[in-house]
């Protein structure tokens, strides 16, 4: 894990950490390890385990009463934590496999991800890092044999520097193969690179809210500045409530990625626009402040009250409706389809390195299956002359090339519109042969990735 960035080589490297620092005013402010507790070191553990064990289990361990007991900073630094140690676990477990005889039971082995994540990932001082887990090993009879070898590994790791390690190691296996098969192995290398940090925020902006206004506020950059609605990217953390402009509700949260398949649909005022899978709602929000006449289903009706509450807060307007899309009656036809379909989400690992722990070879064609059903009930949504934008936030191909390959093959009344990477702030080289978008996260490596995405724009044509 070297400091040195993603421009290193990612077939060996050293996991020292001097990661490039942010404006001092766009940090939150680093608690004292007077105020970060034992008990927060103990919750980061339970959030690692809780997010190797199953998807969303991150999130779920959160709401639970051993982090919701912690101060919100405590809280904050546990999940800090737990995501470093997510983000860099095979590189952690190549240096802990190094100096292990043997596999320790596995509460011993998060002790020691947990110590290393914070002192070669957060830079914690190597001191508090080792007192801490010896304590915890202490306390726990299930790990106080094991205390001496806690606290001779994370010594020798610190007297002695952690050794070579790889970025490729963070990936399950079968991911890597998959994504080295796809992409080509160059491509791996970079995919790997850009899970490892912390990705900056990306903000997406109302039309007519100037983007280099809000980017001076947030100490951030402009990534897109079109006219439907610019984005702005910015290395600020902490509560986004508190940023400039929220309260006014000149933008939402969403990274830069994700916003170019709305631009794609490219709908205009007074338009018909259906979003099928809209929660968490950033791309019902485009629809809506591009001036479109907007329906917005999703299952989860618990996901569409933040979406409900960004309406609200931004002053636009949709129809959001808590049914599942393919089993709603309304007879309905619609100028422009949006499907954002429901995937593995593989390719939001840098901002959630838990999906590739979570997700298992099966899911892929599980989920595929559910795609396809929804592709074509979209299609019947469309009106003679109207649009389609299907997209997906995976990596694996059949959630995205394969669907819409299939598809032109089941629907003959509908052929692809080539996308404009340009026009709807996606890279150029995520330009297809067919037309389509296939955004990695390691384009734009210089200035902090993007989300993968998938995305095809279809026009009805009979």
């Amino acid at each position: 894990m070297n400091g040195g960035g993603r421009n290193s080589d990612a077939r060996g490297r050293r996991i020292a950490t001097k990661g490039r620092p942010r404006p001092a005013s766009t940090q939150a402010a680093a608690p004292s390890q007077d105020d970060i507790g034992v008990e927060a070191r103990v919750v980061a553990g339970l959030l690692l385990n809780a997010a190797l064990e199953r998807r969303n289990g991150l999130d779920e361990a959160l709401s639970q009463p051993p982090a919701r007991a912690l101060a919100p900073v405590d809280r904050a630094f546990a999940r800090a934590v737990a995501m470093a140690a997510l983000r860099r676990l095979g590189e952690i477990d190549q240096i802990l496999d190094r100096r292990l005889d043997k596999a320790p039971p596995e509460a011993v082995r998060t002790l020691l991800r947990i110590a290393l994540a914070q002192t070669l990932v957060l830079e914690t001082p190597a001191f508090a890092a080792v007192s801490t887990a010896v304590k915890l090993a202490e306390r726990d009879p299930k790990t106080r044999p094991y205390k001496n070898l806690v606290n001779a590994v994370l010594r020798g790791v610190g007297r002695d520097g952690p050794g070579l390690t790889t970025a490729e190691s963070n990936l399950p296996d079968w991911i890597a193969a998959r994504w080295k098969a796809a992409y080509g192995e160059a491509t791996l290398a970079a995919l790997a690179l850009a899970g490892r940090d912390e990705p900056p925020t990306d903000l997406s902006l109302k039309p007519g809210v100037d983007p280099a206004a809000v980017a001076e506020a947030v100490e951030g950059e402009t990534l897109y500045s079109g006219g439907t609605g610019g984005t702005v990217r910015t290395g600020r953390r902490g509560d986004v409530a508190t940023w400039p402009g929220f309260e006014d509700g000149d933008w939402w949260v969403q990274d830069a990625a994700a916003a170019a398949p709305a631009r794609l649909l490219d709908v205009k005022a007074g338009e018909t626009a259906l979003d099928m899978c809209a929660a968490p709602g950033g791309k019902t929000l485009q629809l809506a402040a591009a001036g479109a006449d907007v329906v917005a289903l999703d299952r989860s009706a618990p996901r569409l009250k933040r979406l409900a509450q960004n309406l609200e807060r931004t002053g636009l307007t949709a129809e959001v409706i808590a049914v599942p899309a393919e089993d709603w009656d309304d007879p309905r036809a619609f100028d422009a389809v949006l499907l954002d379909a429901p995937c593995t989400a593989t390719g939001t690992f840098r901002r959630n390195p838990e999906v590739l722990r979570a997700t298992r070879p099966a899911d892929v064609a599980k989920l595929a299956d559910v795609q396809h059903r929804l592709l074509d009930a979209a299609a019947q949504r469309v009106k003679p002359g109207g649009r389609l934008v299907y997209c997906t936030c995976s990596l694996e191909r059949e959630e995205g090339e394969t669907q819409v390959i299939a598809f032109l093959r089941r629907n003959p009344a509908f052929r692809t519109a080539p996308a404009d990477p340009a026009a709807v702030g996606a890279p150029p080289e995520a330009l297809t042969p067919e037309g389509w978008l296939r955004i990695l996260p390691s384009m734009q490596a210089e200035r902090g990735g993007l989300d993968g995405f998938f995305a095809a724009k279809l026009e009805r044509i009979g």
